[in-house]
């Protein structure tokens, strides 16, 4: 009787395919955080995947696979079928231990007998005892485990409450079958994997990209990318294979727009019933659905078990924790509007229409105004506005009102005062500053202002002074208001501490900031959310301010994590978090983490950025692209944020340009260029100085004799280095910015030696507080050759190698042929240590006679083991079981 690989009978023998581990994709990415190391995967027998298609669920059970063959665990693996004979699923089971873990007798007695009454568990009893007797640690990974039939799934449950100790299990699908192992999660024994979890992360699809197109790839291209596919892994796979076809990435992300017609999402709607594509494309009229929602827009009162349905079976749902609210994907709902445009004008209107009740009386305002225009309402429109909009912008939703105030006239916001309100409150945190000024004046002239709103209009005047970087200006309007009782609303209680809180940042007080921040004002419980952002963005601030990167980075981490979700990753603060994170991930010296932090966020920095955030921004981005070596472009983004610095008329910003030029070239000994440079920073500081207060001139003052110092440097003027220092560093304590503390120490401690002082002891102390306070590159980036001696006096002082402590700049990467290996068997127990050794002689193309040299053993030896590896692997011949042993992952290294 002819058999298959196995053993297995013919009437078995598509099962074959089945319990075959499928190839690994060519661009597959090891995806870090989700590695079985880390603390959600460690040590738990049941391992659940669950979303819907398109989420890289068996690009995630590969990517396990290969680490516990790396472990040295077996692999059994199982593509799932909905067969209703419960004798297949015995089957699978036997001959998946047989296919992955090299054990061709394995469950003879199962696989032979048709009398094992499989769905009274005995097969699976005796499957189980089997395994617990062999001498594997195995693990079960079962893939669209959905399809598993009602039967299957019993027996799956028995296997996993009896499972043996030897025994793992993962499973992955798309269907609700989590319930199976509900206790077992209870008792800690069983992990989820969900949707949110599965979606690429920014760093993920960087890396994505780069390892399929290259390094031609910017950081900003792939961001946008990112935000088009929301980390949606189907959707990346899609645009990178258009790509393949001859696409260009930023054509690709560019010609993503609503009035074009996008075909990545085509094959989403493709193969759904009409009637859910028209579900979808009348719902797609709204931003967020609701179940009651989606019932008042069609009328249908089956609507909620519809969108239940479509989101566990497509991918175009965004479902939230724990919430009943739902999202379509941002590429499918351009293609369904593109579907709602083509509908009728009456019944476009009607469904807005529709919206707007709905909406309004749930008490969302402004999406109400929004619809009631689109329905042609303007004047419903209007006064659902006034009510709306001026909540929004209390709770950070800036942009809203500054698109409205592009289609409202003069004379409403006239009639309506509550609106041109919430119009200088969002034109305050912007480069239009200057108008937030002129609508307070406007408020302020009317006859009826009481002390509340006087107060309101001083936070808001204040706001435009701190954006408009005038920081004398917004301490000098806040100062008459410090003790004032800032009245009973919350909103205005956390208002009230967190200016005050920036006043004492500003005159130089990050301590007495952060007091501020942690005491007083509203229970933090009550304050309003935006409110709660801009305190830990005073904190985090106030810690880099002062030099205290540590102590600022978990802070703003998880900050930023929680208003990335909330407003999104291109809202004004949170790229205000992100440039400050950014520049303290550079100075621990992780640069591809601030090169992520800051893609495609500097336009948003550029145009509603603080002014510090903007300085820290480009700051950052251009000594990251220096340290990569491209010089170039570090340089024309210092002429970039210059030009900002002109057209926002913040020239402190184009002081910080220039400061930051003279340091670059006078670390390449550019002499004619640092001192053109210096003479531009001369001239604005003169010009700018008599109109400006102490608070601004002491910061232009300080980043001036920085200049200079290094100026002085490049001539080796070391005299009047330390003059240019002493100037600085007294501005520097006074401020209490701790990075330019240190690097002034540094500057002098360098002057002193080539002035013939010692100042062995000044630079020791330098790099002290440096490593005390996490800076890794502060010394590197000061100057190169300050840098060669920094570290020899280090190891001169300790009395030994500073390989531990090298600068960034002088770690030397392995050499390559170190990092290039050529076949490698994996320490799987499937193999024996011997039959591993010869698998890995044979991949390497070695005769018998070789193999038996290299092994220091005999001919019949080599001859014995590989009779073992045929019968394993279930082949016949030196080729085919080294494609097996590549098929099974038990070699890697030959792709």
């Amino acid at each position: 009787m002819a058999v298959t690989p196995g053993g297995a009978a013919p009437a078995i023998a598509e099962l074959v395919l089945k319990t075959t581990p499928p190839r690994a994709p060519r661009y597959l990415l090891a995806r870090p955080r989700l590695s079985l190391d880390d603390e959600q995967f460690r040590d738990r027998p049941f391992i659940l995947v669950r979303a819907p298609a398109g989420f890289g669920k068996t690009s995630l059970l590969a990517q396990w696979r290969h680490e516990y063959l790396a472990r040295g665990w077996a692999v059994a693996w199982i593509s799932a079928d909905g067969s209703p004979d419960p004798q297949r699923m015995l089957h699978s089971l036997v001959l998946a231990v047989r296919m992955g873990c090299g054990r061709p007798s394995f469950g003879a007695t199962l696989i032979e007998s048709a009398s094992v009454a499989f769905g009274e568990y005995e097969g699976v009893t005796a499957w189980l005892s089997e395994v617990a007797q062999s001498s594997l640690s195995m693990v079960l990974m079962i893939d669209e485990a959905e399809r598993l039939h009602a039967s299957s799934q019993a027996a799956l449950n028995y296997l996993l409450h009896n499972a043996p100790p030897n025994l793992r299990v993962v499973a992955a699908g798309r269907g609700e079958f989590d319930e199976t192992a509900a206790d077992l999660r209870a008792y800690g024994l069983c992990t989820s994997v969900g949707v949110e979890v599965l979606r690429f992360t920014l760093e993920e699809t960087i890396g994505l990209v780069r390892n399929r197109i290259g390094s031609k790839a910017d950081a900003d291209t792939c961001a946008r990318l990112h935000e088009m596919t929301e980390g949606w892994p189907l959707g990346l796979q899609l645009v990178l294979a258009a790509m393949e076809r001859g696409s260009d990435l930023r054509s690709v992300v560019s010609a993503h727009a609503p009035d074009s017609r996008n075909p990545l999402v085509e094959a989403l709607t493709a193969k759904l019933a009409p009637e859910d594509v028209a579900f979808l494309t009348r719902v797609a009229v709204v931003d967020q659905l609701h179940p009651d929602l989606c019932i008042a827009l069609t009328r249908d009162d089956d609507a909620p078990q519809r969108l239940a349905r479509l989101s566990r079976e497509t991918p175009i749902f965004v479902v939230g924790e724990d919430s009943e609210w739902y999202r379509l994907h941002m590429l499918a709902l351009d293609a369904l509007r593109l579907r709602l445009a083509e509908l009728p004008d009456a019944e476009r209107a009607e469904l807005h229409g529709r919206a707007q009740d709905w909406l309004a009386a749930h008490g969302m305002l402004t999406q109400a105004a929004r619809h009631a225009r689109e329905a042609g309402k303007e004047g419903v429109a209007v006064d659902l506005a006034q009510k709306g909009l001026y909540e929004a912008v209390i709770q950070g939703h800036m942009g809203t009102m500054r698109e409205w105030l592009d289609v409202l006239p003069e004379s409403v916001l006239d009639q309506h005062p509550q609106l041109r309100l919430a119009a200088a409150w969002s034109l305050a945190v912007s480069e239009r500053h200057e108008e937030a000024e002129r609508m307070v004046g406007l408020i302020l002239s009317r006859p009826d202002v009481d002390l509340a709103l006087r107060y309101e209009c001083v936070l808001i005047a204040s706001g435009a002074a701190y954006y408009a970087d005038d920081p004398d200006r917004c301490v000098g309007m806040l100062a008459p208001w410090k003790d004032a009782e800032p009245g009973s609303e919350p909103k205005f209680q956390r208002m009230h501490v967190n200016r005050l809180a920036m006043m004492a940042l500003l005159q130089g007080d990050p301590a007495e900031a952060r007091r501020l921040c942690a005491t007083g004002g509203a229970d933090h419980a009550r304050e309003p959310d935006y409110a709660a952002r801009w305190r830990e963005f005073i904190m985090g601030l106030s810690f880099a301010w002062e030099g205290q990167i540590l102590l600022a980075e978990d802070g703003l981490r998880s900050a930023l994590t929680s208003i990335d979700a909330k407003f999104g990753r291109r809202h004004p603060l949170s790229c205000m978090f992100a440039a400050l994170l950014a520049s303290i991930a550079y100075e621990r010296d992780r640069l591809d983490e601030a090169v992520a932090l800051l893609a495609n966020r500097l336009d948003v920095l550029e145009r509603v950025g603080a002014p510090e955030a903007i300085l820290v921004g480009y700051r950052t981005v251009t000594r990251v692209a220096a340290a990569q070596g491209e010089e170039h472009r570090a340089l024309d983004m210092l002429e970039a944020s210059y030009a900002i610095g002109v057209a926002r008329r913040l020239p402190r910003l184009c002081v910080a340009s220039l400061g930051e030029q003279v340091r670059m070239h006078a670390s390449r000994f550019r002499r004619e260029t640092c001192s053109a440079l210096i003479g531009r920073i001369d001239e604005l500081v003169a010009a700018e100085s008599p109109r400006r207060g102490p608070l601004w001139r002491r910061n232009v003052e300080l980043v001036s004799a920085m200049a200079h110092a290094y100026g002085a440097m490049v001539s080796q003027d070391w005299p009047g280095v330390l003059e240019s220092v002493s100037r600085a560093a007294p501005l520097a304590e006074q401020a209490k910015l701790g990075r330019f503390r240190i690097e002034c120490m540094a500057l002098r401690a360098f002057a002193m030696d080539r002035n013939g002082e010692d100042g062995r002891d000044l630079m020791v102390e330098a790099m002290s507080l440096a490593k005390t306070y996490g800076f890794m590159r502060i010394i590197t980036d000061t100057h190169p050759v300050l840098t060669d001696w920094a570290y020899r006096v280090m190891e001169e002082a300790s009395g030994e190698s500073s390989v531990g402590t090298a600068s960034p700049s002088r770690v030397i990467p392995p050499p390559m042929e170190l990092r290039q290996g050529g076949p490698r068997v994996m320490p799987s127990m499937v193999l024996t240590p011997k039959e591993r050794e010869v698998l890995e002689f044979l991949a390497r193309n070695l005769s018998n006679k070789e193999i038996a040299q290299a092994m220091a053993v005999g001919e019949a030896t080599v001859k014995w083991h590989l009779k073992n590896l045929f019968g394993k692997l279930g082949v016949g011949t030196r080729r085919h079981v080294v494609h097996r042993a590549q098929l099974l992952g038990l070699i890697q290294g030959m792709e």
